[in-house]
């Protein structure tokens, strides 16, 4: 069984490698370590080897680690859908929300937040009814109605691409989403910069890079799991 370090090693080596065929600078890439489902010690030990950007999907989970991680260097990345309810829990607590997906969450947002929040709006590009997002049809007049809401800053788009082994399919919906982020950063307006790709996981982020992601989301390939003996 690898290491942390070793699988951090191969994950470096992949980015890279897929920088280099897409013409890309590494640093224009950068690892979000999705450490939902593994214990705090195991996210100190990534942020050990230079990681300073951190995913969970629950407000519990958030909150949990961010109460035993004190640190300034630090960006925390709320990744899962939010319920409307709970967003006065997290608002003020993360740097990035990655999905942003309905005028309701975007109202609470701006009844919560404290100060402008980093958003990504989540798109369904694939469609399947088993992801959330919004529909690609509806997102420019949605970012639009964005503008209504000055906690809001839209700084790029987000989607889950299909779980499978056809990496063409893979390939068209991260493809898609690109286009519909540069449709929008064209539009040039002030709320939505809209420059940022959050897409790719553990089992597809190299082909993401190669597509534009900006942000890969990589949790199990990095992290490992709990049952690996940790705590």
């Amino acid at each position: 069984m690898d290491t942390l370090q070793q699988r951090m090693q191969k994950i470096e080596k992949a980015i890279q490698a897929a920088c280099d065929r897409s013409n890309r600078k590494r640093q224009d890439v950068t690892i979000v370590a999705v450490t939902k489902q593994v214990s705090t010690n195991r996210a100190k030990e990534v942020i050990e080897l230079g990681i300073t950007n951190l995913g969970e999907n629950r407000p519990e989970g958030l909150l949990a680690k961010q109460e035993d991680i004190q640190s300034e260097k630090l960006n925390w990345h709320f990744i899962g859908n939010v319920q409307s309810r709970k967003v006065k829990d997290i608002i003020n607590k993360v740097d990035f929300l990655h999905s942003l997906d309905r005028l309701s969450l975007a109202k609470e947002i701006q009844k919560r937040a404290s100060s402008t929040v980093n958003c990504f709006v989540q798109v369904n590009v694939s469609g399947e009814e088993s992801k959330s997002g919004i529909n690609p049809e509806e997102l420019e007049d949605f970012i639009l109605q964005l503008a209504n809401y000055n906690k809001i800053r839209v700084v790029g788009l987000m989607t889950m691409a299909p779980f499978t082994e056809d990496e063409e399919w893979i390939r068209t919906v991260f493809r898609s989403l690109r286009s519909l982020r540069d449709q929008i950063a064209a539009k040039e307006v002030e709320h939505a910069p809209c420059t940022l790709l959050s897409m790719g996981m553990s089992n597809d982020y190299s082909i993401a890079i190669e597509e534009g992601a900006t942000h890969v989301r990589i949790g199990t390939a990095l992290v490992g799991t709990e049952s690996e003996g940790d705590e």
